[in-house]
């Protein structure tokens, strides 16, 4: 399965637990395969730092970023034309999921998640994303 997983999501799951976090482990059981742009993993990286060094965690990000790195899905980003999010910033994870030809963006990220399936890509909570696994995909979690 393809996703989109926004930096909200990917930030919680790293230094957290919950939803994200469950997300992260549907990954690392190779059910999801994150769709990852250049604009986005940057994202990903400067985000993860910042919220390292403004909490004093002693998280070693290394294995996370080179994990995506490894197994994500790369995509040159389709430029949308004019913005479809509150923030423009965030039009990166429609356009990677459109250069996918992803149908799931995962995202907490109220700038995204207020969108009606800009171009037939539904936006889904991590607690939405989740709750739609079927129920023995759900038990690898446990």
């Amino acid at each position: 399965m393809l996703a989109v997983i926004d930096t909200g999501v990917l930030v919680s799951a790293v230094f957290w637990r919950r939803e994200p976090h469950q997300v992260l482990r549907v990954w690392k059981c190779g059910l999801l395969t994150p769709i990852v742009s250049q604009p986005i993993f940057d994202e990903y990286e400067t985000t993860l730092e910042d919220v390292k060094r403004e909490e004093g965690f002693a998280t070693d990000l290394s294995p996370w970023l080179e994990g995506l790195k490894v197994a994500a899905v790369w995509v040159i980003p389709v430029p949308l034309g004019r913005s479809v999010c509150r923030d423009p910033k965030d039009d990166k994870f429609i356009e990677a999921a459109l250069a996918a030809g992803a149908q799931t963006l995962i995202a907490r990220d109220p700038d995204l998640t207020v969108l009606r399936k800009p171009f037939g890509i539904e936006i889904l909570t991590p607690r939405a994303w989740l709750a739609r696994l079927p129920r023995a995909q759900r038990r690898l979690l446990d």
